[in-house]
């Protein structure tokens, strides 16, 4: 790909987590592209009811802001016991201005009670690159688990220290390093079946 990719986000817990994954890519977080452009580039409302939507209308947006390719992702928690919230609610499950840990809390609270067998859950992401010429790639990946009793390691963001994936070791996400995370990952695996993609059509 001869210009950046622009990540549309602001997470810097997922840019690092997109750079370590995809390092190939010259890719510009939201606000190296707006310091390069020199102008802002305006916030996207993810008011979409799917990860599906949300991942698309970021990425048609901060492409057609920028002129640049973009991708989005859009990634949240469905835990079985709570009828698989939070969902797209993820990052605000406590609040629009939630912090990790009050999602993290909110999420141990709802849970308490609830036994082992009953604690299933599921990461999944959805990734989409948005070309300025109309082209659209999208990749997805899953990974289940369950939900810890209690938050377990330092490493991660969100909800990595109460998510133990089933083809670990027993250890949640945060009690990994970034390449043991990486290779069982929902972000891992959506933004692999991307990059096999854009290497696939000549366009990485």
């Amino acid at each position: 790909m001869t210009r950046p990719l622009v990540f549309a986000t602001r997470n810097a817990g997922k840019l690092i987590e997109l750079r370590q994954l995809l390092p190939g890519l010259a890719v510009l977080g939201i606000d190296e592209a707006a310091a390069r452009l020199g102008r802002p580039i305006p916030e996207v409302d993810e008011d979409q009811d799917t990860f599906a939507g949300n991942a698309i209308k970021k990425a048609r947006e901060v492409s057609a802001a920028t002129g640049l390719p973009a991708l989005a992702d859009d990634s949240g928690l469905e835990v079985d016991a709570l009828g698989g919230a939070p969902g797209v609610w993820a990052a605000r499950y406590a609040g629009e201005h939630a912090s990790y840990t009050d999602n993290v809390a909110k999420l141990l609270g709802e849970l308490d009670g609830v036994g082992d067998a009953q604690r299933t859950a599921r990461f999944r992401t959805v990734a989409m690159v948005r070309f300025p010429d109309g082209r659209e790639l999208v990749g997805d990946g899953v990974v289940e688990g369950r939900i810890a009793r209690e938050v377990r390691g330092e490493n991660g963001f969100g909800y990595d220290p109460v998510f133990v994936p089933i083809e670990g070791d027993g250890r949640s996400f945060a009690e990994m390093n970034s390449d043991e995370k990486h290779a069982i990952s929902h972000r891992g695996r959506a933004l692999r079946a991307l990059a096999a993609q854009l290497n696939a059509s000549g366009l990485a």
